[in-house]
């Protein structure tokens, strides 16, 4: 067991929202798995705990999962060799529900009446230990804590082929899915009714491709085809793509807002939108919102750059780096005096001193969640001289957790949540500080505002406002569940 108090190489973990997961597939390319490993690579940033592709070479499945990031556990043409098929489905992890054991990564495989079925989600089931524990009371048997392995389940409780199946499981679950599958000569992509998490469709020659994001379709060349719908699934086999609707009747989309604000790369596009233009218009609506004298815009790298950027445009400000991030840290385990712990928060961030000393300084950065990452970020600056420190979030304040598929602290833990704007400023020791509101996201988004009644994204974050029930809350579930501990 690792010890608590080691030295992180992230020193900032624990006051972030984690990203979610990544999902990938493709059908028609004999090699499916090395475009899903350039895949993944490509949408690394949507999860580093653990990674796996399975694959389908018309007569038998193979698999391969493991612990850490892609290059890591797909870095060996040997691996890759061992993986043949036309077709196949990937999956970065990082955890929202269960532990960080090698039977919880994804994709997650059974064999049922039908044949092999594996699966691969991002999002989270608000109801899944709810249906769990009717499960575990009928006679189903689970391996892991994750809730991908309630649809499993449903499945194996359900009837007729795979589509049908897979439709009567997730007519049965609550909350936000993105979700690739592979059967037999099958792959299947599916998306909740609300289109919480995305979902893309592309193609590559002959070979249809299924991604969390448009990058992965850069890295192996694929053209971007169209989004995936809310409410949809598309089945791609040897006659093509076939496009089911089998939700009943749609209802307005609720996208995840915090998509364009964080968790997207900023060279995808997403419902339509670059993700870049989106983050430099929101940094401008605030600007517009939170003026402040100033000498200097600087992000907090390396998500609060593009908002940054359109900050110091709008202001009319020099946009510098006056952080620098290391990108070649890695891990460590030293075991730390007080004083070298506090030391650590230099081995991903540093203060450039030169640019910052006498200056008057707009920190802009996306979120801010328990706010321990800005306290020590503000501190940096003023050690390197600064004069003012003025701190312009890109979001608005975060006084509610996530529930589908982003990692966010009990609400309770939240800084938005037990302090007003005036309280946080003085926590983290700026000389002032400014959020993003929510009707200026939305006009940064190009609506007129956010309408209570119909909004058009997933904003609980900010509101409370939760699109579906959150059962296993209202139950009083929890989402750890007993399991042998692997060592």
């Amino acid at each position: 067991m690792t010890n608590p108090d080691a030295l992180s190489t992230r020193p900032f973990d624990g006051d972030s929202l984690r990203e979610e997961c990544a999902i990938f597939g493709v059908h028609g390319n004999e090699d499916a798995a090395a475009l899903t490993a350039l895949g993944l690579h490509a949408l690394q940033h949507r999860g580093q705990e653990a990674t796996g592709i399975v694959t389908h070479d018309g007569a038998r499945f193979h698999s391969h999962r493991g612990m850490g990031q892609v290059g890591d556990v797909f870095g060996s043409q040997d691996v890759i060799a061992k993986l043949p098929g036309h077709a196949a489905i990937g999956h970065n992890r990082y955890s929202t529900t269960g532990e960080t054991i090698l039977r919880n990564v994804q994709p997650l495989f059974a064999e049922f009446e039908f044949g092999g079925f594996a699966i691969g989600h991002n999002g989270n089931l608000t109801n899944a230990a709810t249906l769990r524990r009717m499960l575990v009371r009928n006679g189903s048997l689970f391996h892991s804590t994750t809730d991908t392995e309630v649809i499993h389940h449903l499945m194996a409780r359900a009837h007729g082929d795979v589509e049908t199946r897979l439709v009567t499981a997730l007519n049965q679950v609550e909350g936000a899915y993105s979700l690739v599958g592979i059967g037999a000569n099958k792959l299947i992509g599916v998306r909740d009714p609300l289109g919480v998490r995305p979902l893309v469709l592309g193609r590559l020659d002959d070979a249809w491709i299924l991604a969390s994001e448009t990058c992965a379709f850069d890295i192996i060349g694929a053209h971007y085809e169209r989004e995936v719908e809310p409410g949809e699934l598309v089945v791609v086999d040897g006659a093509g793509v076939r496009s089911l609707k089998p939700f009943g009747r749609p209802t307005r989309q609720r996208f995840c807002v915090f998509e364009f604000i964080y968790f997207a790369r900023p060279d995808s596009i997403v419902e339509g939108t670059s993700v870049y233009d989106a983050r430099k218009a929101i940094g401008a609506e605030l600007a517009r919102e939170s003026p402040v004298a100033a000498d200097i815009v600087v992000p907090v790298p390396d998500s609060g750059v593009p908002a940054a950027l359109g900050y110091a445009e709008a202001a009319g400000l020099p946009f510098e780096l006056g952080i620098i991030r290391n990108h070649y840290v890695g891990r460590t385990f030293i075991e730390p005096t007080d004083h070298i712990r506090h030391l650590g928060v230099k081995l991903k961030h540093n203060a450039n001193r030169a640019l910052l000393k006498g200056k008057r300084v707009v920190m802009v950065d996306d979120s801010i969640v328990r706010g321990t990452t800005s306290k020590k970020i503000v501190e940096m600056v003023r050690a390197a001289g600064a004069a003012e420190v003025h701190m312009r979030i890109s979001s608005p304040p975060i006084t509610n957790s996530c529930f589908y598929g982003i990692d966010t602290p009990q609400r309770e833990k939240l800084l938005a949540h037990q302090y007003d704007v005036p309280s946080m400023a003085r926590f983290i020791g700026v000389d002032s500080l400014a959020f993003i509101s929510a009707d200026g996201l939305y006009r940064a988004m190009g609506l007129p505002g956010r309408d209570a009644r119909e909004p058009a994204f997933c904003d609980a974050c900010f509101t409370g406002a939760y699109p579906t029930r959150l059962s296993d809350q209202e139950g009083g579930a929890v989402a750890e569940l007993p399991l042998l501990r692997a060592v």
